[in-house]
């Protein structure tokens, strides 16, 4: 192996280390935790090495594990989306994919949503990850969409989604109310099997 490409590898994998520890940590003691000092600590590289892969400091970690997750929010709704074809089928697997990523990851969710805003998940010029993680709602909406725009209902949606998990992570919403909620999201976007009410 040439030199130059052993030193890329291990650049490479310098940087996965430290996008991880830095995750292990938020998802440990929160975000609030993550310090440049504190990751230089635990991953035993000085702060100027941190710096040469993440000149932005923690602005930069957070854009790139920003990435990270919606690479794994992503995968994990075409996971749970399996060979589903029915409208409402796909809407309570990506439901189900979408929250249970949040529950499962709630900093790593958190940091999704609150690093740098030009991290804009439909825009076509935003980095893969986003435009894929986008891109796996669509694909799970766009059978319910009927006349409306698939990209539009796919940011309601995603919307609706987003609002439960953070209202749920937050406590504002009634506990045991959760599978109610999730049911009446999908009834009602669920596009020929959508629910009507007695007048409609």
């Amino acid at each position: 192996m040439a030199i130059s490409d052993r030193r890329a590898r291990e650049r490479t994998e310098r940087e996965q280390r430290i996008l991880r520890v830095a995750r292990e940590v938020a998802e440990r003691d929160g975000w609030e935790a993550v310090t440049t000092r504190r990751l230089s600590e635990a991953i035993e590289y000085s702060q100027p090495v941190l710096y040469s892969h993440f000149p932005d400091g923690k602005a930069g970690i957070a854009a790139a594990l920003a990435l990270v997750g919606a690479r794994e929010l992503g995968a994990a709704i075409r996971d749970r989306r399996g060979t589903a074809r029915a409208p409402r089928t796909l809407l309570l697997r990506l439901a189900e994919a979408y929250l249970g990523f949040a529950e499962a990851n709630p900093e790593l969710y958190r940091i999704m949503f609150t690093a740098p805003t030009t991290l804009v998940f439909a825009d076509p010029g935003s980095p893969a990850p986003l435009r894929d993680a986008f891109a796996a709602v669509q694909e799970s909406v766009t059978p319910a969409a009927g006349p409306d725009d698939p990209g539009i209902l796919a940011e309601v949606v995603w919307s609706a989604l987003h609002g439960l998990a953070m209202l749920g992570r937050a406590g504002r919403l009634s506990g045991p109310n959760h599978d109610a909620r999730v049911r009446l999201v999908v009834d009602r976007f669920s596009g020929p099997d959508r629910a009507r009410s007695p007048a409609g």
